[in-house]
């Protein structure tokens, strides 16, 4: 009888990817960056394991949102006092702190649970096209479509 191959964590080999977030919409390209942090571009993609490679996100402040979703798309957040709800927009989130904004986007698609906070830690987001990783190698990762 054959069993399924699960991989273990020691056996992984992690790359590091770089994703040019320029002129892509930005759930399109969250949801390429999210499957490439949990490893399931890989064939040993094991779903309790973290099987995947580190994302590098740069030129997040030139990502796209279609529609009216600049004006539109609200962000909370609550400081945990009464009536502390804050609302900020996507154009505002866009101007101030892109880089918070692909994360929230990434991070809405990975998994809510230990894997998930280990995989966060695995996203590197930079609203300019500089980042400190070339000592890592980063591959271009081609979006599709």
């Amino acid at each position: 009888m054959r069993t399924t191959y699960m991989a273990k964590p020691n056996e992984v080999e992690k790359k590091w990817y770089i994703i040019d977030a320029a002129g892509q919409t930005l759930g399109r390209m969250a949801s390429e960056a999210a499957s490439i942090l949990r490893g399931k571009t890989k064939p040993e993609y094991t779903p309790h394991i973290d099987t995947g490679d580190f994302v590098i996100i740069i030129n997040a402040d030139k990502v796209v949102l279609t529609g009216k979703k600049l004006l539109q798309k609200k962000y909370y957040r609550h400081s945990q006092y009464q009536g502390g709800l804050k609302t900020t927009t996507a154009q505002e989130m866009l101007n101030n702190k892109p880089d918070r904004m692909v994360e929230l986007a990434v991070f809405g698609m990975l998994p809510k649970n230990r894997l998930g906070d280990s995989l966060k830690t695995k996203l590197k987001v930079y609203a300019g096209s500089e980042h400190p990783h070339q000592a890592q190698q980063p591959e271009v990762w081609q979006l599709r479509g």
